[in-house]
């Protein structure tokens, strides 16, 4: 039978009964596992049967957590892997071989777009920066070294919005690879692979688990002969494996996801919108504003706006950080998709790696801030902000 979403959450992937009738799946919380004799030893290994040899190359609740959030993206399997960073890292290193090419949107989280223009630059790899909210400039920026193209929509942070079926269908006619950073969105309110992506990407630290209270990541593709190579080819001889215990927290915080994005989406719309109407703010980007350059694009490919708002304060850094440190409410903090409301300035904290001066460059400003907007009540999250204009000679 074909569920819905919110249903499929609660119990896809399931593949075994529960032991002793427990209603939650266990944690299977061990490096090893047991064989009956070297034939069974021998068949496990050869891939004949799917049982498990050691938590690295698989455990029952990886696999679990694998088999759900590969049915809620819409692909045919998933890897997950100790953080978002590996991840993203052992899909591009995966795609990629000394001499190619990876085209990346111009503004990315800050690790991402250290790891492409610094880390892979050692090993030969070529980043090519590109603003994929222009489609003709990134027609004109692929070569025939060009093996992947990498981004988020909604980016971070200035939440820009990139067209996945337009760049999907380019990619598609020069046999480019199309990975795509879903963090921001979740599979509730958007599926990449449906669009046309190859492979998509979580920093499972954020919405999927929801409580900050884990650190893993997450990637999912159509094809799933890839999905064996990334698994055994790269992650497991990377080793970033994900923890059976953390993978039972995300697929508890799985559970309540459609739940959550709702009411991140609600709460943020109505902060989104009050921060407009401020003359302390030179511009707010939110893809739920009809002001937002990308709105109607946005439409097109998501179910849902999430809980991110980046602003920026007409004051420049001064005015920013003296906001900032008036809030009570929202905590300073690098993370985001937590029930706690979290605030940053992406300059000093999650993107200081970028050059200062050229910031206006990647799509971000000294004076920017960014909210994760949480579960409180909207009412007293928008109290809180009041506060703080007022502390700094606002509304």
């Amino acid at each position: 039978m074909d569920y819905n979403f919110k249903t499929r959450a609660i119990h896809s992937g399931q593949v075994e009964k529960n032991p002793f009738h427990a209603l939650n799946p266990p944690i299977f919380q061990t490096s090893t596992f047991t064989f009956e004799d070297l034939d069974h030893a021998d068949a496990v290994m050869d891939f004949r049967s799917t049982d498990y040899v050691y938590t690295r190359g698989n455990n029952p609740t990886l696999r679990l957590l694998e088999n759900r959030i590969a049915d809620l993206e819409e692909g045919k399997g998933a890897v997950a892997f100790s953080s978002g960073m590996g991840a993203i890292s052992s899909v591009l290193i995966s795609l990629l071989k000394p001499n190619d090419e990876v085209i990346f949107h111009k503004t990315l989280y800050g690790s991402a777009y250290s790891f492409i223009t610094e880390v892979l630059k050692k090993y030969g790899i070529i980043g090519r920066m590109v603003d994929l909210t222009d489609l003709e400039a990134f027609k004109k920026s692929i070569t025939g070294k060009t093996k992947v193209v990498y981004f988020e929509s909604p980016s971070n942070p200035d939440l820009s919005i990139i067209d996945i079926r337009k760049v999907s269908e380019i990619a598609s006619e020069h046999s480019v690879k199309v990975v795509v950073d879903n963090t921001f969105m979740t599979p509730y309110l958007q599926r990449p692979l449906t669009l046309g992506a190859d492979v998509v990407v979580h920093s499972a630290t954020k919405y999927l688990s929801g409580h900050g209270d884990v650190v893993a990541g997450l990637a999912i593709a159509k094809d799933e002969n890839y999905i064996n190579e990334l698994k055994f080819g790269t992650m497991c001889e990377f080793g970033s494996v994900m923890s059976p215990f953390n993978a039972w927290l995300i697929l508890r915080g799985i559970k309540t996801l459609p739940i959550r994005m709702r009411e991140h989406s609600k709460n943020a719309q109505a902060i989104a919108e009050y921060l407009e109407k401020s003359d302390k703010i030179l511009k707010v980007n939110y893809p739920g504003l009809s002001s937002h350059k990308g709105h109607e694009v946005h439409k097109s490919q998501a179910d849902g706006n999430s809980g991110v708002i980046s602003f920026e304060f007409k004051g420049g850094l001064e005015a920013a950080k003296k906001f900032v440190n008036s809030l009570k409410l929202f905590k300073i903090a690098v993370s985001l998709g937590d029930t706690e409301s979290l605030v940053e300035v992406p300059a000093i904290l999650t993107h200081r790696g970028y050059p200062a001066e050229e910031l206006e460059k990647f799509g971000l400003t000294e004076s920017m801030v960014r909210f994760s907007v949480g579960l409180e009540d909207v009412e007293d999250l928008i109290r809180d902000i009041d506060l703080a204009f007022k502390a700094i000679g606002g509304e």
